[in-house]
């Protein structure tokens, strides 16, 4: 038996001390260091089976390595599939994290009562009869999902060999505690050992492991960094509260793009895949409105038609107020200096209000150019015409700048039903046969004559 060793821990950021401090000089928190046990006993909870004979690795030439497809297992959940680029790999680990509430244990639990595959759904939080009542909601009948209430790391693995599941399904790791650390469950040690005891498991059985992970209230993971540097993806869920839809983005990922995006609708029977996000991000009013135009942007692989609201109004106090919802407060103000410099629209002394609808937040600059015809048609008070669309980039010399992937967002908006889009006239494109008008356009000028003139 080895000699107990303890060493101190901020509990804000991990940072690992020989004595105790006051202050982390990491994170700057104060009376967040505290003692803990990092060895107790040389041994995991994770045994390799007896008849699996441990292989030993040898170094390859690059030429030698196979480069074979990676089999992935189906989710049963084309958005969940997307995101992690394909489905589940064998003896991968997954860290799901997201806002309390926001349906984290709900969206593993319908995956795990949808799959053929055996599954086991391991929770620290919740009773079996709890969980039963939500299975019940979403998925009334599956035989292939196991249920198990614990959080002892012993216990869970000796089940874990008693079922012998294709996936283990873990909510969450924050509630989970190993004997061989004397410390409380949560804590920098005991992640950091549940989540080594759990990824020897993953590798050792080819058996992909999902983890929940709680997050602090800046958003962060909850627990020290280098469990996400232990796991092979890390997923966000996200959303409002005030809004049914939800987002899962992938932050990290081994096996895939990290630009992808799932979309979902909070139901009472469960989460509902959004297949087609463009017609719940724009609005079905048939009237036309000043101040709203339609952009075009691209999450991932995915194109996504995005409609944008802009109000303009005289300001009341002596300080113009600028606030946007889902958009960068600075690049607003950027794209409205350059609508004061460039193209001679007077907006210094006006109040400018910017919202994204659906609850959703984009980056792509590709929808500069629609967040200034919305503030153009709310300035001038003049509706912008059904079917029409934009997708560009405004530089700060008033040019109209091209964007990537331009025709796979002009083939969106057609299939869309839009007339006209408005690109870059330096985008090249090499679309034919398209029934949509494709605009032309080189300075913000042509598309506020075009539009207004």
């Amino acid at each position: 038996m080895a000699k107990t060793k303890t060493a101190f821990f901020c509990q804000n950021c991990g940072t690992q001390y020989a004595k105790w401090v006051g202050q982390c000089t990491a994170c700057k928190e104060w009376n967040t260091v505290v003692e803990e046990v990092v060895q107790k006993e040389e041994k995991s909870s994770w045994k390799t089976p007896t008849n699996t004979a441990k292989k030993v690795s040898k170094p390859l030439r690059v030429n030698e390595i196979s480069t074979e497809k990676e089999l992935r297992l189906n989710t049963f959940d084309l958005e969940f599939n997307r995101v992690l680029g394909g489905g589940l790999v064998p003896g991968s680990l997954t860290l799901l994290g997201g806002e309390p509430g926001i349906g984290k244990s709900t969206l593993l639990l319908q995956i795990a009562l949808k799959l053929p595959y055996k599954t086991l759904y391991v929770s620290g939080e919740e009773s079996q009869k709890q969980i039963k009542m939500r299975a019940d909601r979403i998925h009334p009948n599956s035989d292939t999902c196991f249920i198990l209430t614990e959080t002892k790391t012993q216990n869970i693995f000796k089940q874990i060999e008693d079922t012998e599941p294709d996936i283990v399904v873990i909510d969450s790791i924050q509630t989970l505690h190993s004997d061989h650390i004397e410390s409380a469950a949560g804590s920098i040690s005991q992640i950091r050992e549940c989540t080594a005891e759990l990824i020897k498991f993953a590798k050792e059985t080819n058996t992909p492991v999902i983890l929940i992970g709680h997050i602090t209230k800046d958003g962060s993971i909850a627990g020290p960094k280098i469990l996400e540097h232990m796991v092979d993806s890390v997923l966000q869920f996200e959303g409002d509260r005030n809004y049914v839809y939800r987002i899962l983005r992938s932050l990290k990922n081994r096996f895939g793009s990290t630009s992808e995006l799932g979309i979902y609708e909070m139901q009472g029977s469960g989460l509902r895949e959004v297949n087609n996000p463009s017609e719940i991000l724009i609005s079905k009013n048939d009237e036309g409105l000043s101040g709203t135009a339609i952009a075009s942007t691209v999450e991932g692989m995915r194109p996504l038609m995005i409609e944008i609201q802009a109000l303009v109004s005289t300001a009341v106090y002596g300080t113009p107020q600028r606030s946007t919802t889902g958009y960068n407060a600075k690049r607003l103000n950027m794209l409205l200096a350059v609508l004061e410099k460039r193209a001679g629209f007077k907006l210094a002394a006006k109040d400018v209000f910017l919202n994204i609808t659906g609850g959703i937040s984009v980056d792509d600059p590709a929808i500069d150019l629609a967040v200034i015809a919305a503030i153009l048609s709310s300035n001038e008070d003049i509706a912008i015409e059904k079917g029409v669309c934009f997708a560009a980039e405004v530089g700060l010399a008033g040019e109209i700048r091209p964007v990537q992937r331009v025709e796979q967002r002009i083939t969106e908006a057609e299939k869309l039903g839009f007339d006209t889009i408005f690109v870059s006239k330096n985008n090249k494109i090499s679309l034919k046969n398209t029934q949509i008008n494709i605009q032309l356009v080189a300075k913000i000028e042509d598309v506020a004559n075009y539009l207004f003139g």
